[in-house]
């Protein structure tokens, strides 16, 4: 167990961070999963750019790696285009 004040203060710190960024990455893979669900073309259309800039904004912040976004845009563009 930490025995100094910033190591404390440092586990408190990333425990907050930690649950930060679940919420974030949750509700990303929350909007991944209704993308993919969509049969129809037309709302597919309409939520892909919404998931994409959720996936960028994961990657600005460090969350996800940057690559893995555009791995996951691509997939996701995909699967709409074959809709």
């Amino acid at each position: 167990m930490a025995n100094h004040q910033s190591a404390k203060k440092r586990i408190r710190q990333i425990e907050k961070k930690r649950l930060h960024n679940k919420y974030y990455a949750k509700t990303a893979r929350n909007a991944m999963k209704a993308l993919r669900s969509t049969t129809e073309k037309d709302a597919a259309t309409d939520l892909l750019p919404k998931v994409s800039s959720i996936l960028d904004k994961l990657a600005k912040r460090n969350i996800i790696h940057k690559n893995k976004a555009a791995n996951l845009k691509s997939k996701l563009a995909k699967h709409v285009n074959k809709l």
